[in-house]
């Protein structure tokens, strides 16, 4: 009896993007906490800032998302989710964290980018 099930090949730009999407969600939070007066409305947007972002890149770019875009639909997505992240710590005063985290996602999103493209 074979597996008829293929198993998924992880690469390692692959953890780079989950440790990304982790990463931006956190920021969006800590954002909504630090960057908005408390009690109000700093913990609603410290809460509906990354469940927004969690619900986006789930509906629309997690790989089993609800629904199908083409790569070019993910692509604003994912700079839509990363970017706000990046403009976030540029709001808290830590643009070089930021520019840093940009980077990282930008070069990451290219790779998968070109990887999708192939497939």
């Amino acid at each position: 009896m074979t597996n008829t099930r293929a198993t998924p090949q992880v690469g390692p730009n692959d953890i780079v993007r989950l440790v990304l999407e982790l990463f931006a969600f956190v920021t969006l939070g800590i954002w909504g906490f630090l960057g908005w007066p408390l009690p109000w409305p700093g913990v609603l947007v410290g809460i509906a800032a990354p469940a927004f972002a969690i619900l986006l890149w789930a509906l629309f770019r997690s790989p089993k998302a609800v629904f199908t875009l083409d790569t070019f639909g993910k692509a604003l997505i994912e700079i839509a989710v990363f970017g706000a992240a990046a403009l976030a710590w540029w709001d808290l005063g830590l643009g070089l964290i930021g520019l840093v985290f940009a980077v990282i996602a930008t070069i990451s999103g290219v790779l998968t980018g070109r990887k999708e493209l192939s497939n």
